[in-house]
């Protein structure tokens, strides 16, 4: 099982280049199902969920290229099994993605309930709620969610209970074959569910909307193939920003849309860090002292969930208290425990961690427990004193793209072990 090994307090500089995001390729990958033609998709991260989903596909019965320039050619001609078996997407969260595909392009879908998630619930309900919305027949039994459409899939109004973005997804490309409107109140604004959307009307689907909480979609007949690239993945361009914030470098992260990520940005600023954004890069710069500030995660164009457990690591070495709250996932200071370990002073209360810095990390042996706890740990281990050892990081490949190799480049001192 791989590990990391870190050597901290090693400086950074250069450039930082940002990969495909992960959470926008997932769903764009779902709706190659949508369409007997064959889909392009490009800078697409090379990283355990994809290859996963892109297994699923296989299975579906799609033909799957992976080519060395980054890019992916999918074609779904005949979809010979509309299902997705636990033993495949037992490892990723997103296999619910296929359920919309699968039902609007055949008639019927078979996928395997996500099973527990150490960072909180992901309902699928809301999912299914929907589907039954367009018309589909659905229940539950035996680990899966099985849904018929008898009579097609036709247009309605569909009201989330609570914002959903795989939700938001899943039920944008079942109603882009669906027979009149679907109107998504309450939908999720994020970046990825913009991407998908014009992934999609590259495709000839009819939709308006997308980024606002409304989403009218206009059925069509078909879906044709296409050429899309991925947008840059924000949250692995926030993970590296706070790196050079917290090793007091001067880095310059590469390849992204900070717009995507204007929230951190504004507390990074709050925070004392110099940062310096132009259209498709942003520089960070040594300053003499941070200041630890308040947060709370929020759907999307809050602060995002994915990045609360880089952004605390940040406050472990800040001046001062911050108060850390987390409102979109239930169970998501796994990261605590170990930052703990390296000397971190954090007391949980419910959904809020409340930090004191700045604190003087030590090196350590220390577990990652999810993708983005990962995360944290690494952060850490870059500023602590001594060697510090990582297990488990799959959990890091399963959305970095080869982030050992990119802060080697740059300066630190991290290495992959066995």
């Amino acid at each position: 099982m791989d590990k990391f090994r870190i050597l901290g307090r090693e400086t950074l500089s250069g450039t930082l280049p940002v990969s495909g995001s992960k959470n926008s390729s997932l769903p764009a990958i779902a709706a190659c199902l949508l369409t007997e033609e064959p889909v392009i998709l490009h800078r697409v991260p090379n990283v355990r969920d994809i290859a996963t989903m892109l297994k699923l596909l296989e299975y579906n019965g799609a033909s799957v290229e992976r080519r060395a320039d980054g890019s992916v050619r999918i074609e779904a001609a005949k979809i010979t099994n509309p299902e997705a078996p636990y033993e495949i997407v037992k490892t990723m969260r997103a296999s619910s993605l296929v359920l919309g595909p699968l039902a609007a392009r055949t008639g019927v879908a078979r996928v395997s309930v996500p099973g527990g998630c150490s960072i909180g619930a992901r309902p699928i309900n809301l999912h299914i709620n929907g589907l039954e919305h367009l018309g589909a027949v659905v229940h539950q039994e035996h680990g899966y969610i099985e849904a018929t459409v008898p009579n097609g899939l036709r247009g309605n109004n569909v009201h989330f209970e609570r914002i959903t973005v795989t939700g938001t997804e899943d039920l944008m490309m079942a109603a882009a074959l669906a027979q009149g409107v679907t109107v998504l109140e309450n939908a999720a604004r994020e970046p990825e569910v913009v991407d998908l959307a014009d992934l999609l009307t590259k495709m000839g689907a009819r939709i308006t909307g997308a980024g606002t909480s409304r989403i009218e979609i206009e059925g069509v007949s078909r879906l044709h193939g296409t050429e899309h690239t991925i947008i840059p993945d924000r949250i692995e361009a926030g993970t590296l920003l706070i790196a050079g914030i917290m090793t007091n470098s001067e880095v310059t992260v590469t390849d992204c849309f900070p717009g995507h990520f204007a929230s951190l940005l504004s507390k990074l600023r709050q925070a004392g860090a110099r940062v310096e954004e132009s259209a498709k890069a942003v520089q960070v710069r040594p300053v003499t002292r941070l200041r630890s500030v308040d947060m709370t995660t929020e759907e999307h164009p809050g602060f995002a969930t994915d990045l609360q457990a880089q952004f605390m690591a940040l406050m472990t070495v800040s001046s001062g208290i911050s108060f850390v709250t987390e409102n979109i996932f239930e169970n998501r200071f796994m990261h605590v425990p170990e930052l703990s370990r390296m000397g971190a002073n954090i007391r949980i209360e419910g959904r809020q961690a409340i930090v004191a810095g700045p604190s003087e990390l030590t090196g350590a042996q220390v577990m990652c427990s999810d993708l983005r706890a990962s995360a944290s740990l690494v952060l850490a281990a870059l500023v602590a004193r001594g060697e510090s050892i990582l297990d488990r990081v799959y959990h890091m490949d399963r959305g970095y793209e080869k982030i050992e190799m990119k802060l080697a480049q740059a300066g630190a001192r991290i290495e992959r072990i066995g």
